[in-house]
Parts: structure tokens; C-alpha cells; sequence
């Protein structure tokens, strides 16, 4: 399941985010209403009406939509990285998370204090990447240079930890520093914070997104001067619930993941894949071992399913194909996987 983590200062609208999710996705009718499996940490159905379609098509007894399990993350102040705060608490369940959504707040409010008794953007995104490099230069930190006689793979490793440990050092995230697949490969282990994508979530008034056009100008401004240019963001309002949904969208857009379909009399469903997955690895994630006995895949486009009424149209008009191993999987394929026993 996807995970996104929702950090942010105090009073920028972080929890409030986190709430506004929750009731969105109480006051929906799905498989995973909002479950509470801790005070900050919430399971949400990815909006998708193409489920509606083909549950009604095929006589589904169930509806299930992918899932994105939000994390509220708590003691994000400065000093957040040597424990201030709840920084202990902070660090353990970022590390958890595919992604990071950053709260900052837009909006201009008297009655809500700020914690630095002003709002400025800039000053809040530095802040909070600011602890997040020191977390990561902590962890660069404990890795111990390689003795004379250590193997040539351990000394590679440790020449990647100094080139991470520069770029922090300049206030550079992970996420920005070029690394080559042999580097990556040895950043694994780390689980480093910054090399997280991040999405900026600008909490902002409702006057703001009547201003669409002069909003996205002081926002992409505002990333510029903070020399995060081309970052993924987005704009919200915790009272409009388009863009809640924008979030999570964008947290797919992100991450580079896409849905199939699967459709029968029990349910009608959607799996979370990255791009760029084959069949097997598609059918994995239903089942482990539906990715080891997988003899091929029936792929019906989803356009075509729902114009032609279901399954058995489909295979006649020559709609449906027989894939193999070597399929790319596309946002959308409706999929009846064929396993071996």
C-alpha cells in the first residue's frame, strides 16, 4: 500500500489536512472506510469512478478501490532531527513513508499563530529540509570508512556515503544529487529522508484559488527562492474536496505509479503498480504466487470493456488480448490473469 507522509510546522495546517482526509473518507460508500490504526495514521480510497462502471457491467458484489495509508507526522520544529519536540517519533515513522506531502502554509489568518509570528513560506521550507539534510547527515554519519583490506564493494559504497555527505553538507537533498544505478544501489540501505520524493502542499484561502493564475505565480516564485524550482505541488483548501482528491492523484503522479483493473462477480478492484511493471510482477501483487505460476494475462483496455458490456463482447470483437510475460502493464487494463497450478 502506498504510504505518504504529511509534514509540516506547527499551524500551518498539517493535521488539518489530515482531518479534512479522514472525513472525506468516512462520508464515502467503499471497502476501506478511514481506519484508525493510530492517532495519526489513516488508510484512504484512491478516488476512481471507473469502479462504479465496471462493478454495475459485471454484477460485483463489491467495490474496492486502491488505498493510500496518510501518516501524520508529528514534532517537525527546529531541532526536530537531535529530538526536539516529538523529533524521535518524527524520525522513525518518515522513514516508513514512499513519500513526503509538505504542508506549508499560504494563507493569512490573525487568528491562527504562526510559530514564527509571521507567515513566511520560504523561511518554512528551509526549515523543515533543513532537518530533514541533518537526519540524513546523521545517518551518512555512523557509516565507518572501510579497513585496507575490505572488499572493493564496501570501499565503493563508502566513496557514495562522502559524495551524499557533500552535497548535505551544501544543504543539497538526496533527491537532487545525481547518482548512477551501481550508487543508488548503495544509498538503499540508508533509507534516506531527503532522497523521498516530496510534494508541496500549499495550504491556501478560498481567495487564493479563486486567483488561480496569480496563486501558482507567488507559489512557483516561492519554490524558486527556496531552490526547489521544479518540485511537485499543489494548491488545497481543506474545505474543497477537489483538491484532497488533487493529492492524492498527485502523490501517484509522483511517485510514478498506475492502477489495473480486475473485474468478477465478487468484486471489482484496483492494484497499485508502478509504470513501467510487467504482467507477472501485476499479477505478484494480487497474489505472490500468481507472479510464479503466471502462464499469461487477458487484457481488455478499460474504454473498450465499458463500451462493449464486459468480458464476453469484448472477446469477440477481439478486444480482449492474450499477453505474456513480457507485457507492459498500462494505467486502466482491465485483467483476468491465467495461473498454473
Amino acid at each position: 500500500m502506498l504510504k505518504v507522509g504529511i509534514v509540516g510546522l506547527p499551524n500551518v495546517g498539517k493535521s488539518t489536512l489530515f482531518n479534512a482526509l479522514l472525513k472525506k473518507s468516512i462520508a464515502l460508500e467503499a471497502n476501506y472506510p478511514f481506519a484508525t490504526i493510530d492517532p495519526n495514521i489513516g488508510v484512504i480510497e484512491v478516488p476512481d469512478d471507473r469502479l462504479g462502471k465496471l462493478a454495475s457491467i459485471v454484477s460485483a458484489k463489491k467495490i474496492v478501490p486502491a488505498a493510500v495509508e496518510f501518516y501524520d507526522i508529528a514534532g517537525l520544529v527546529a531541532g526536530a532531527s537531535t529530538g526536539e519536540g516529538l523529533g524521535n517519533q518524527f524520525l522513525s515513522h518518515i522513514r516508513e513513508v514512499a513519500a513526503v506531502a509538505h504542508v506549508v502554509r499560504l494563507f493569512e489568518d490573525g487568528d491562527i499563530i504562526h510559530v514564527s509570528n509571521k507567515v513566511n513560506p520560504i523561511d518554512d521550507i528551509k526549515t523543515i529540509e533543513t532537518e530533514l539534510i541533518l537526519a540524513d547527515l546523521s545517518t551518512v554519519a555512523k557509516q565507518r570508512e572501510p579497513r585496507g583490506n575490505a572488499p572493493k564493494e564496501e570501499v565503493a559504497a563508502y566513496k557514495t556515503f562522502q559524495k551524499l555527505r557533500e552535497a548535505l553538507d551544501q544543504g543539497t537533498p538526496a533527491r537532487q544529487v545525481s547518482f548512477n544505478e551501481d550508487e543508488r544501489a548503495h544509498l538503499k540501505q540508508l533509507n534516506l529522508i531527503t532522497a523521498k520524493p516530496v510534494i508541496y502542499c500549499f495550504n491556501s484561502s478560498l481567495e487564493q484559488l479563486d486567483d488561480l493564475d496569480g496563486t501558482h505565480k507567488t507559489v512557483k516564485k516561492l519554490l524558486a527562492d527556496a531552490g526547489s524550482e521544479d518540485a511537485s505541488y499543489l494548491l488545497f483548501n481543506p474545505l474543497e474536496e477537489t483538491t484532497l482528491n488533487s493529492l492524492i492523484q498527485k502523490a501517484y503522479e509522483t511517485l510514478g505509479l498506475i492502477s489495473f483493473l480486475t473485474a468478477g462477480e465478487i468484486e471489482a478492484r484496483a492494484w497499485t503498480i508502478p509504470t513501467g511493471t510487467l504482467a507477472p510482477g501485476a499479477a505478484g501483487v494480487i497474489h505472490t504466487d500468481f507472479e510464479k505460476k503466471f502462464i499469461k494475462a487477458e487484457v481488455v483496455k478499460y474504454d473498450d470493456f465499458v463500451t462493449l458490456g464486459g468480458w464476453s463482447k469484448a472477446r469477440e470483437s477481439g478486444k480482449a488480448q492474450m499477453c505474456g510475460r513480457d507485457y507492459l502493464m498500462q494505467n486502466g487494463d482491465v485483467v483476468d490473469f491465467k495461473i498454473g497450478a
